[in-house]
């Protein structure tokens, strides 16, 4: 008897441990880089959360930075489907270093948002997206055949890290700066920030602008969406194009997930593109790293606007003619293809002359090329 009074006795106090050892993730984020990643948003895996803590209440928990014991900003990433996909977090991670997180029971904290994207019907179907950093926006049907009609992307500088689209289009006054930016980025029928086409025997083939757009996540560290575009005539060749665009809190880049459908078998050519200004700016292209940055000239009062672009597929050529800066590769029939676009303006005080600017570019290349190491236990 004394025996078996032993055997529950230490089974009734191992129960509970067991229980609190699932109640809290730690999760470690690994920097082996030379590079110091500052605001980084992090993805960690959804199911290997789970896996280490079945029972975790997605609208109670907290994430804390085992250092200094404070919450740290999260978002709960769907990519438009039912089920959690990652989590999100931002962070600070040193050179070849690793920081430590836990996820664990909690009430989380309100914490400040810091991109958004919508769907803008009273302004002739933009498609508009921003983080604290920049913003940008995308073309509808409804502005085909006005003057105001243009292809590529469109660049929306700020200088502040407040959410700013819905108070520019509330006022309609896109083009003075009332202490948060402006827009005075010209696209015209050009790729403008870095938009990508077919280029068939050294022509480009523009689409018509977008048809369909999805939301498939909305913040507060990264927005996604989806734009579906018509089929079109690139030289003979139907093509169809749904372009994912994602943009993270902090980034000046976005992230953009192409997927073109087309006739035939071989390879379609493809060109990512810069709209040129006729003044002199500077210009800088690795082919080799399929890094392309542009400068642009000073815009008198309104200041000046880096732009640049980063393809991960092998380049196959740059090129500067008189109206686009173009970097060429090429895509397979219902294959993603996925590059890096963005901007930066130097009003904004961060990044304020093209030597900054081309750093900026080289080290979210060097970025891409050493990701984070995540364990989850």
């Amino acid at each position: 008897m004394k025996t078996i009074k032993f055997f529950f006795g230490f089974t009734f106090i191992i129960f509970p441990l067991a229980l609190l050892a699932q109640a809290k993730v730690t999760v470690s984020i690994q920097n082996n880089s030379a590079l110091e990643r500052k605001a980084a948003v992090v993805e960690i895996p959804w199911k290997t959360v789970i896996s280490q803590y079945p029972q975790i209440d997605t609208t109670n928990f907290v994430v804390i930075n085992s250092v200094t014991k404070k919450q740290i900003p999260f978002q709960l990433e769907h990519r438009g489907l039912p089920v959690i996909q990652n989590l999100l977090v931002q962070v600070d991670v040193k050179a070849k270093s690793t920081l430590s997180i836990f996820i664990q029971k909690g009430k989380p904290e309100t914490f400040f948002v810091k991109t958004y994207c919508r769907y803008v019907p009273e302004r002739k179907d933009d498609f508009a997206w921003e983080n604290d950093q920049i913003a940008f926006r995308a073309y509808g049907k409804a502005l085909e055949n006005t003057k105001e009609d243009a292809f590529g992307f469109d660049v929306w500088v700020k200088r502040t890290d407040r959410l700013i689209l819905n108070e520019r289009y509330k006022r309609n006054e896109y083009h003075i700066d009332h202490g948060d930016g402006m827009d005075y980025y010209h696209v015209g029928f050009s790729l403008g920030a870095g938009n990508m086409a077919p280029y068939i025997k050294d022509s480009i083939y523009y689409s018509a602008n977008y048809r369909q757009w999805k939301v498939l996540d909305n913040g507060p560290l990264r927005s996604t969406f989806q734009l579906t575009f018509d089929t079109w005539n690139a030289g003979g060749i139907k093509v169809k194009a749904t372009k994912t665009i994602s943009l993270d809190a902090g980034s000046q880049l976005n992230r953009i997930e192409n997927v073109y459908s087309f006739d035939g078998d071989k390879p379609l050519p493809v060109v990512v593109g810069i709209i040129k200004r006729p003044e002199n700016g500077n210009i800088s292209l690795n082919e080799q790293q399929g890094i392309m940055g542009y400068w642009e000239p000073t815009h008198g009062q309104d200041g000046t606007t880096g732009v640049g672009s980063i393809l991960i597929t092998p380049v196959s050529n740059m090129m500067v003619t008189n109206k686009q800066i173009l970097t060429k590769t090429e895509v397979k029939n219902n294959t993603p293809i996925i590059y890096y676009t963005g901007a930066a303006w130097d009003k904004a005080g961060k990044i304020t002359n093209s030597k900054q600017w081309f750093d900026y570019l080289d080290h979210f290349y060097q970025e891409l090329k050493n990701p984070f190491i995540i364990n989850v236990k």
